[in-house]
């Protein structure tokens, strides 16, 4: 602790000078000097205790770091442009899809062009309802500090059907039930055509 500093006879008398010029906040109160009160000690509050740990259970959740939703939720969500009966009995696996296209092993490079070509030449033969087969994806993420997505094909063929010169053909892009490959495929229900 530091010794109180020696207050000179000029700064005493200047103080004085000021204290006489001052005005009280409250005049009710006594023009006694104030007692010291004694310092309370600080109670902290307990910290929560550390839950028991059982063999077994899971030391932490895991939490998701993607600020997007999965594409499946995305899709899922989005609203439904078709009959919503056809889309019910569709969801539920209930249609059998007129062709399929297997995207597995492709490149983004070989599906991309395939996946065109597959979609118009099924709009001009009178099909409706289509299964695109993206698969899962392997999982490569290799612990790093920036997560890695499964399935390059699962994450990018939604975009491009939402892109020209398929997204004027598409009605309806909805996840395929587990019958049909799951959260591996995709239902692609086209327009009809006039």
């Amino acid at each position: 602790m530091r010794k109180p500093r020696h207050v000179s006879p000029d700064e005493r008398a200047l103080w004085d000078e000021i204290a006489k010029r001052t005005v009280p906040l409250d005049p009710q109160m006594p023009d006694e000097k104030p007692a010291l009160i004694p310092a309370q000690k600080i109670v902290k509050p307990p910290k929560d205790p550390i839950p028991d740990f059982k063999i077994g259970a899971h030391a932490f959740e895991p939490r998701s770091h993607d600020v997007l939703a999965p594409i499946g939720q995305r899709l899922s969500a989005a609203p439904v442009q078709m009959d919503y009966k056809s889309y019910s009995k569709m969801t539920k696996g209930k249609i059998k899809p007129e062709a399929r296209i297997d995207l597995h092993g492709m490149t983004m490079a070989q599906a991309h062009p395939a996946l065109v070509s597959f979609i118009l030449n099924a709009q001009t033969s009178g099909k409706r309802l289509l299964l695109v087969i993206t698969g899962k994806g392997k999982d490569r993420d290799d612990g790093g500090p920036i997560p890695v997505r499964h399935g390059v094909l699962r994450h990018q063929v939604p975009q491009w059907l939402a892109l020209p010169p398929l997204r004027s053909e598409i009605l309806q892009v909805t996840p395929a039930h587990i019958r049909h490959g799951g959260q591996g495929a995709y239902y692609v229900y086209l327009r009809r055509i006039r």
